[in-house]
C-alpha cells in the first residue's frame, strides 16, 4: 500500500469517481472543532475542486497516475477481443459503471473495448452511449496524462487503436455487409 507521502503539491493523481486531477494544495481546515489536513485537487475539465483528507487519501482510492507497464496493459486490453454482452443490459450498465469508477484503467479499457463494438450505430441506446463516452473520457485523461499530449489526441490514438483491431479481423466481412445493404 503506497503511504500518503507520494502525493505531492502540483503532481497529477487519479480519483476513481472523477478521473485525472491535479494537487494544487494542501490545507488545514477546522470541521467541527478539529483540524484537518486535506489534499485540494483540481479537475479541470469538470471545473472542480475536491478536497480529500490525508489520512483518508488512500481509502478514497485517490492514486498516482499509472505507469507505463499499467498503460501498455491497458492498450493490450484495447487490442483484445470485446467479450459479448449476456444477460440484461440493466446489469451490465451496473459493472460497466462499476468498472468505471474503480479508478483502475484497466477495467476501463474493457469498458471501452466491449461498447466500441456498436460506436456508429445510430440505433443504440442512451445509456450505452453515454457509458460508452464516460469510460473513453477517463482512459483518454489518463492515457493524455502519462504520454504528456493533449485529451484529443490521446482520444484520437485510442480509438484508432480500437480501429485498427476492428479493422484487422472484420475489415473484409464489414465491407462486404456494407456492399451488399447498399444494394
Amino acid at each position: 500500500m503506497m503511504s500518503n507521502t507520494e502525493f505531492k503539491i502540483g503532481g497529477k493523481v487519479v480519483y476513481p469517481a472523477h478521473g485525472v486531477g491535479k494537487i494544487v494544495d494542501q490545507e488545514t481546515q477546522n470541521v467541527a472543532g478539529v483540524d484537518l489536513s486535506v489534499y485540494v485537487i483540481s479537475f479541470e475539465k469538470e471545473k472542480m475542486i475536491l478536497r480529500v483528507p490525508v489520512k483518508r487519501a488512500n481509502a478514497s482510492g485517490l492514486r498516482v497516475l499509472s505507469n507505463d507497464n499499467d498503460v501498455q496493459k491497458a492498450i493490450q486490453t484495447l487490442k483484445g477481443r470485446a467479450k459479448p454482452g449476456r444477460g440484461m443490459w440493466s446489469r451490465r450498465a451496473q459493472e460497466y459503471e462499476g468498472k468505471i469508477n474503480s479508478g483502475n484503467i484497466v477495467s476501463i479499457a474493457e469498458v471501452v473495448r466491449d461498447l466500441h463494438k456498436n460506436v456508429d450505430d445510430p440505433d443504440r441506446s442512451y445509456s450505452e452511449r453515454v457509458i460508452y463516452e464516460s469510460a473513453l473520457s477517463r482512459l483518454a485523461g489518463e492515457f493524455a496524462a502519462v504520454n504528456q499530449v493533449d485529451v484529443l489526441e490521446a482520444t484520437n490514438k485510442l480509438t484508432n487503436i480500437l480501429k485498427l483491431r476492428k479493422g484487422s479481423k472484420n475489415t473484409d466481412t464489414n465491407d462486404n455487409n456494407e456492399e451488399n445493404e447498399a444494394a
